[in-house]
């Protein structure tokens, strides 16, 4: 019965999976030359915010501006931004964090308000972007008709912990969300992104409420598209692997923090964790258990879906192959940050990012 179970669970995202690689695609260019504002927060970003603005400003076929918002940064950042001379760079400086917001959102919301393209394109300066890459991006949005798009980078993996975690984000997002019922509804339910890149139209951002309508979040790549689903605006997803890059995290510390300080947003909440860890851990832990303590059939063919789904992912997405085959431990690894998260948040124990601590969202 359990080894029954296990393959039930572990066949379901590897089908959902195939099917939303057929419709999880790579954008063709923008016809014209789309006029398009590119907005950097930027925080003590000093080993990144060059490199990435010089990504941006090497961008083909668009008419862009570049503003990035300096929040509040104590390393060289602001220096960097000074020495930059391309005239289509501006670089604003944030005026102090109010209460109640994170410091992304409101750095994103006062970018947005400097912005005087129809087409507003955020993007964190650890993500490098190819030259065509704001072209495909336009059109998308344009070729789809949606007010907001998000697509998801080839996360670049160095360390173990790096390794053994980050490629899960496709797992989790192919495994588990129906892309074609995303599609045909505005269900906030069904909204999803990578809050390291999205496309948004100006008036469908504003019409949302913008950053502003998200403005406590720490997980944007999640409540900014459910922001606009319920003004009524369509969202989408578009695979950004072969265009943009990103390295999010450098350390294991980095990654656990990274990690933990939007979980409670997501699936470490008090009633969803529960049952994402016996779906996740039913899937992916109890027939690795099963093979090692009582070997049949079923065990073997849920472990294998487990496999043979990483293993696409990681073929597909340019993902490390180790991170594949460690699937089972990555998966614990993954349940116990959310948990950690859930325990600080019910102790009353803030998330921190970047020098500053924030109230668990519960």
């Amino acid at each position: 019965m359990l080894a029954t179970i296990a393959l039930l669970l572990a066949a379901l995202p590897l089908c959902l999976a195939l099917d939303n690689l057929r419709r999880f695609h790579t954008p063709a260019t923008a016809p014209g030359t789309p006029k398009i504002s590119v907005l950097i927060p930027a925080r003590n970003e000093a080993e990144n915010i060059g490199p990435a603005a010089a990504a941006i400003l090497a961008s083909e076929n668009v008419d862009l501006e570049l503003i990035v918002m300096d929040d509040g940064s104590t390393d060289a950042t602001p220096a960097i931004l000074a020495a930059m001379t391309d005239p289509r760079l501006r670089t604003a400086t944030g005026q102090g964090l109010p209460a109640g917001w994170s410091g992304k959102q409101h750095a994103c919301a006062a970018l947005a308000r400097l912005a005087t393209h129809d087409l507003l394109v955020f993007v964190d300066a650890d993500v490098r972007l190819a030259p065509d890459a704001l072209s495909r991006m336009a059109g998308f949005i344009a070729r789809e008709d949606l007010g907001l798009a998000s697509g998801f980078p080839r996360q670049i993996t160095r360390s173990w912990s790096e390794i053994l975690l980050l490629p899960l984000i496709h797992f989790l997002l192919l495994g588990y969300l129906p892309i074609f019922q995303m599609r045909r509804s505005v269900s906030p339910g069904l909204g999803a992104g990578c809050g390291q890149l999205f496309i948004a139209r100006a008036q469908a951002y504003h019409a949302a409420g913008g950053h502003g309508a998200i403005r406590a979040s720490l997980h944007d790549g999640l409540t900014l598209p459910r922001a606009f689903r319920r003004a009524g605006f369509m969202t989408g997803l578009f695979d950004a692997t072969s265009f943009a890059t990103c390295r999010m995290y450098c350390t294991a510390g980095q990654v656990w923090e990274g990690l933990a300080k939007n979980a409670t947003e997501g699936m470490a909440k008090p009633l969803a964790l529960p049952v994402w860890t016996l779906i996740l851990a039913g899937g992916a832990i109890l027939p690795l258990i099963l093979v090692l303590t009582s070997p049949c059939p079923a065990a073997w063919a849920a472990l294998a879906c487990g496999l043979v789904l990483r293993l696409i992912l990681a073929r597909r997405f340019g993902q490390n192959i180790v991170s594949a085959l460690l699937h089972p431990i990555g998966i614990a690894a993954l349940l116990t940050v959310q948990w950690a998260a859930l325990i600080r948040a019910a102790c009353g124990r803030p998330a921190t990012w970047r020098g500053r601590a924030y109230p668990a969202q519960t």
